[in-house]
């Protein structure tokens, strides 16, 4: 017996990023680049500024603040990237390229162009432009939060089971036959 589920929304997004992903860090690899493809946003916005605070780069990158610290404290494991306190404010970490990491921009760089040939070369091949839809899907997102929307839906869930419970009773009410007066008349 053969069991065909269609996938949730969370499903397909993240099968869709496994083969993005798989296939451009396998390019980064057969590029003989040591590089994952989360770590695109924090380099591109380090090219543009010679030094940025995480919030900053989040900001700048349209990623959340937890994914860009993580994804810097990768790159600074691997030493594309350095963390320096700032001398401003002590509590801020300045965020900038190394050495290793400016070195390898000319190849990273040769792989994005490639990347974003084969993104066009997907966009090509849909009826709907991927990229405006995940754009409009997080604009509308942004308006009102898929937590709201979970919320909404559940009250509306509630709201109907309670309304089909009382349909239900009501139903099973004026099928039941009327409740014959058992006391005897003395």
């Amino acid at each position: 017996m053969q069991f065909i589920m269609k996938p949730g929304l969370g499903t397909v997004l993240r099968h869709l990023i496994e083969l993005l992903d798989g296939a451009v860090e396998a390019a980064y690899k057969d590029a003989g680049i040591s590089y994952r493809p989360r770590y695109t946003p924090v380099m591109r916005v380090l090219i543009r500024h010679e030094s940025a605070t995480i919030g900053q780069i989040a900001e700048a990158a349209g990623i959340t603040q937890p994914a860009a610290t993580q994804t810097v404290a990768l790159m600074v494991k691997n030493g594309l990237i350095s963390a320096k306190s700032s001398a401003d404010d002590g509590r801020q970490r300045l965020i900038q390229l190394t050495d290793k990491g400016r070195e390898l921009l000319p190849r990273l760089q040769a792989s994005w162009q490639a990347t974003a040939m084969a993104a066009d070369s997907l966009q090509a091949d849909l009826k709907h432009p991927l990229q405006q839809t995940l754009e409009d899907a997080i604009t509308a997102l942004q308006v009102k939060s898929y937590d709201d929307r979970i919320r909404e839906a559940r009250r509306t869930l509630e709201k109907e089971s309670i309304s089909g419970q009382a349909q239900h009773n009501k139903s099973r009410q004026a099928k039941s036959p009327p409740a014959k007066n058992l006391r005897k008349k003395a």
